[in-house]
């Protein structure tokens, strides 16, 4: 589950729709959070998944987040925190409360390049002081006060680009794992060079997602970045009801191929890493 608790990155991707968001800054109220919450607790606790504290965000400018995170914690036992962040807000505090928490599946930090001239034209925001948080953030995990792994992702750019990339975290950051995620173009929404055309003649494994922006609308996916292609309103509507809507069911139930399916998976040209 995407839980997107304020719209807000401090990031300028360009191959992400927050530099266009209409939502940018709005922020979910407490109670909302707690409701969201609340109800996920009836989920079967013997069917574990993973709740992501973001969704067009990123979650450590969120100044909750740590309370969000305890409140999982003690509601969901069955659930796990997955967390993607640019890397530039991860200060030194943060890392502190990240080493206390033991119900966190991962840490993703989008580094996206290995240069500053590409990084600071990609991301918008300043290399160094990026390379800074994660060499501490590597010092710390050399030291074994960390009870997740973490990951420095990259957005394909091609082939020879990706290749030095890798080189380059390995060789800098030889405790963190290193990979490159396929480019996408969230349904169309974000026009980027390299992305994938085709829409895959396969089901999808987001069908089986639940995505709550900061306004409470639920986003078709993770890839429905506007939230265009509404599931309905968690503000309003129960959000178990709202996941095992009949139509929601059909799809996960039959795995259909994207190809036959309604609007948006039809046209979603959508690969995970």
């Amino acid at each position: 589950m995407h839980l997107e608790t304020q719209a807000q990155c401090n990031a300028q991707c360009e191959f992400c729709p927050y530099p266009r968001l209409a939502r940018k800054g709005t922020k979910m109220p407490d109670s909302l959070i707690e409701k969201i919450i609340g109800e996920l607790a009836g989920h079967p606790r013997k069917l574990p998944f993973l709740v992501a504290p973001y969704k067009v965000s990123d979650p450590f400018l969120e100044p909750r987040l740590f309370d969000i995170m305890a409140l999982v914690a003690a509601r969901l036992p069955q659930a796990r925190i997955a967390l993607i962040t640019n890397g530039s807000p991860l200060t030194s505090e943060k890392m502190d409360r990240l080493a206390g928490f033991a119900h966190i599946a991962y840490l993703n930090v989008s580094l996206n390049a290995d240069n500053a001239d590409e990084y600071e034209r990609v991301m918008g925001i300043p290399f160094e002081r990026t390379l800074q948080r994660l060499d501490e953030l590597h010092e710390r995990a050399a030291k074994g006060p960390f009870r997740f792994p973490v990951r420095l992702t990259r957005v394909s750019a091609g082939k020879d680009a990706d290749a030095r990339y890798l080189a380059f975290t390995a060789r800098r950051y030889p405790r963190f794992a290193s990979l490159v995620v396929p480019r996408n173009d969230w349904i169309g929404e974000v026009v980027t060079p390299g992305a994938n055309s085709a829409v895959p003649d396969a089901p999808c494994h987001r069908w089986f997602d639940l995505s709550i922006v900061a306004d409470g609308e639920v986003a078709f996916c993770c890839m429905d970045g506007e939230a265009k292609y509404r599931k309905g309103n968690a503000a309003r509507q129960h959000v178990l009801e709202i996941y095992n809507q009949p139509h929601l069911r059909e799809l996960r139930q039959r795995l259909p191929s994207r190809q036959g399916a309604a609007d948006p998976c039809r046209r979603c040209t959508y690969l995970s890493g």
